[in-house]
Protein backbone atom coordinates (compact mmCIF):
# COMPACT_ATOMS: atom_id res chain seq x y z
CA UNK A 1 0.00 0.00 0.00
CA UNK A 2 1.57 3.14 -0.85
CA UNK A 3 0.65 6.12 1.63
CA UNK A 4 2.02 9.86 1.50
CA UNK A 5 -0.92 10.92 3.96
CA UNK A 6 -2.29 9.38 7.29
CA UNK A 7 -5.78 7.59 6.80
CA UNK A 8 -8.44 9.93 7.66
CA UNK A 9 -10.38 9.81 11.21
CA UNK A 10 -13.68 9.34 9.72
CA UNK A 11 -12.52 5.90 8.27
CA UNK A 12 -11.48 5.43 5.11
CA UNK A 13 -12.40 1.84 4.47
CA UNK A 14 -16.42 2.59 5.19
CA UNK A 15 -15.78 5.57 2.43
CA UNK A 16 -14.09 3.13 -0.10
CA UNK A 17 -16.91 0.44 1.01
CA UNK A 18 -19.42 3.25 -0.29
CA UNK A 19 -17.23 4.26 -3.34
CA UNK A 20 -17.11 0.56 -4.11
CA UNK A 21 -21.33 0.44 -4.46
CA UNK A 22 -21.16 3.45 -6.86
CA UNK A 23 -18.58 1.31 -8.93
CA UNK A 24 -21.80 -1.89 -8.70
CA UNK A 25 -23.90 1.45 -10.40
CA UNK A 26 -21.65 1.63 -13.11
CA UNK A 27 -21.64 -2.05 -13.87
CA UNK A 28 -25.43 -2.36 -13.97
CA UNK A 29 -25.31 0.49 -17.20
CA UNK A 30 -22.13 -1.81 -18.74
CA UNK A 31 -20.03 0.93 -17.78
CA UNK A 32 -16.08 -0.09 -16.12
CA UNK A 33 -17.15 -0.27 -12.48
CA UNK A 34 -15.69 2.58 -11.14
CA UNK A 35 -17.26 4.83 -8.04
CA UNK A 36 -16.43 8.10 -6.46
CA UNK A 37 -17.31 10.17 -3.29
CA UNK A 38 -16.17 14.05 -2.19
CA UNK A 39 -15.90 14.33 0.95
CA UNK A 40 -15.44 17.41 3.20
CA UNK A 41 -15.55 17.41 7.39
CA UNK A 42 -17.09 13.61 7.42
CA UNK A 43 -19.31 14.80 5.36
CA UNK A 44 -20.17 13.57 1.75
CA UNK A 45 -20.87 16.21 -0.61
CA UNK A 46 -21.87 14.15 -4.17
CA UNK A 47 -21.10 10.31 -5.45
CA UNK A 48 -20.58 9.37 -8.93
CA UNK A 49 -19.42 6.34 -11.12
CA UNK A 50 -18.13 5.85 -14.73
CA UNK A 51 -21.09 6.97 -17.08
CA UNK A 52 -18.74 8.11 -20.96
CA UNK A 53 -20.92 5.17 -22.19
CA UNK A 54 -24.33 5.91 -20.89
CA UNK A 55 -23.85 10.03 -21.18
CA UNK A 56 -21.77 9.22 -24.87
CA UNK A 57 -18.89 11.92 -22.82
CA UNK A 58 -15.56 10.90 -23.02
CA UNK A 59 -14.67 13.20 -19.98
CA UNK A 60 -17.60 11.14 -17.43
CA UNK A 61 -15.31 9.37 -15.32
CA UNK A 62 -16.47 8.46 -11.58
CA UNK A 63 -13.99 11.34 -10.44
CA UNK A 64 -15.51 14.01 -12.81
CA UNK A 65 -18.97 13.30 -12.15
CA UNK A 66 -18.48 13.33 -8.49
CA UNK A 67 -16.48 16.73 -9.02
CA UNK A 68 -18.96 18.21 -10.87
CA UNK A 69 -21.81 17.15 -8.44
CA UNK A 70 -19.74 18.19 -5.67
CA UNK A 71 -19.27 21.35 -7.22
CA UNK A 72 -22.89 22.28 -7.94
CA UNK A 73 -23.58 21.44 -4.33
CA UNK A 74 -21.09 23.95 -2.11
CA UNK A 75 -21.72 27.04 -5.46
CA UNK A 76 -18.05 26.40 -5.88
CA UNK A 77 -15.74 24.96 -8.64
CA UNK A 78 -12.93 24.55 -5.57
CA UNK A 79 -12.96 21.80 -3.49
CA UNK A 80 -10.62 22.81 -1.04
CA UNK A 81 -10.49 20.72 2.05
CA UNK A 82 -12.32 17.62 -0.04
CA UNK A 83 -11.18 14.14 -0.21
CA UNK A 84 -11.81 12.38 -3.29
CA UNK A 85 -12.43 8.50 -2.60
CA UNK A 86 -12.26 6.36 -5.88
CA UNK A 87 -12.10 2.89 -6.81
CA UNK A 88 -9.60 3.04 -9.10
CA UNK A 89 -6.31 5.31 -9.48
CA UNK A 90 -6.98 8.15 -10.94
CA UNK A 91 -5.78 8.80 -15.07
CA UNK A 92 -4.44 11.91 -16.37
CA UNK A 93 -7.26 14.13 -16.81
CA UNK A 94 -8.83 13.04 -13.64
CA UNK A 95 -5.48 14.37 -11.83
CA UNK A 96 -5.54 17.35 -14.16
CA UNK A 97 -9.31 18.44 -12.77
CA UNK A 98 -8.31 17.47 -9.22
CA UNK A 99 -5.16 20.03 -9.62
CA UNK A 100 -7.63 22.39 -10.67
CA UNK A 101 -10.25 21.57 -8.27
CA UNK A 102 -7.56 21.90 -5.36
CA UNK A 103 -8.80 18.61 -3.81
CA UNK A 104 -6.22 18.21 -1.13
CA UNK A 105 -6.36 14.04 -0.87
CA UNK A 106 -7.12 11.51 -3.13
CA UNK A 107 -7.57 8.09 -1.28
CA UNK A 108 -7.89 5.24 -3.81
CA UNK A 109 -8.25 1.67 -4.10
CA UNK A 110 -6.77 -0.63 -6.94
CA UNK A 111 -3.51 0.68 -8.29
CA UNK A 112 -3.60 1.31 -12.29
CA UNK A 113 -0.15 0.20 -13.65
CA UNK A 114 -1.13 1.30 -16.92
CA UNK A 115 -2.70 4.50 -16.53
CA UNK A 116 -2.23 5.37 -12.91
CA UNK A 117 -1.34 8.94 -12.53
CA UNK A 118 -1.09 9.34 -8.87
CA UNK A 119 2.03 7.04 -8.34
CA UNK A 120 2.00 4.19 -10.69
CA UNK A 121 2.28 5.23 -14.42
CA UNK A 122 2.87 8.82 -13.69
CA UNK A 123 2.91 10.27 -10.58
CA UNK A 124 1.06 13.86 -11.02
CA UNK A 125 0.23 14.32 -7.12
CA UNK A 126 3.18 16.26 -6.44
CA UNK A 127 4.63 17.35 -10.12
CA UNK A 128 7.29 20.10 -9.98
CA UNK A 129 5.28 21.71 -12.20
CA UNK A 130 2.44 22.27 -10.36
CA UNK A 131 1.59 24.67 -7.94
CA UNK A 132 -1.33 22.65 -6.00
CA UNK A 133 0.04 19.31 -4.42
CA UNK A 134 -2.03 16.19 -3.20
CA UNK A 135 -1.84 13.99 -0.26
CA UNK A 136 -2.83 10.70 -1.15
CA UNK A 137 -3.14 6.83 0.39
CA UNK A 138 -3.58 4.04 -2.41
CA UNK A 139 -4.43 0.45 -2.19
CA UNK A 140 -7.92 1.08 0.31
CA UNK A 141 -9.69 -2.22 0.01
CA UNK A 142 -7.39 -3.23 -2.64
CA UNK A 143 -8.42 -6.67 -2.80
CA UNK A 144 -12.35 -5.63 -3.76
CA UNK A 145 -11.89 -3.07 -6.38
CA UNK A 146 -9.40 -5.20 -8.23
CA UNK A 147 -11.35 -8.39 -7.87
CA UNK A 148 -14.44 -5.88 -9.06
CA UNK A 149 -12.79 -4.44 -12.13
CA UNK A 150 -11.12 -8.01 -13.15
CA UNK A 151 -14.34 -9.77 -12.57
CA UNK A 152 -15.79 -7.43 -15.04
CA UNK A 153 -13.45 -7.54 -17.77
CA UNK A 154 -13.16 -11.27 -17.49
CA UNK A 155 -17.01 -11.20 -18.29
CA UNK A 156 -16.50 -9.45 -21.31
CA UNK A 157 -14.20 -11.18 -22.91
Amino acid sequence: MGVSSPPSVIGDEEWMRRAIARAHEAESYGEVPVGALIVKDGVCLAEGYNLPIKNSDPTAHAEIVAMRAASQQIKNYRLVGCTLYVTLEPCVMCMGAIQHARIKRVVFGAFDKKRGAVCSALSLASADYSNHHIDWTGGVLETECSLLLSQFFKKRR
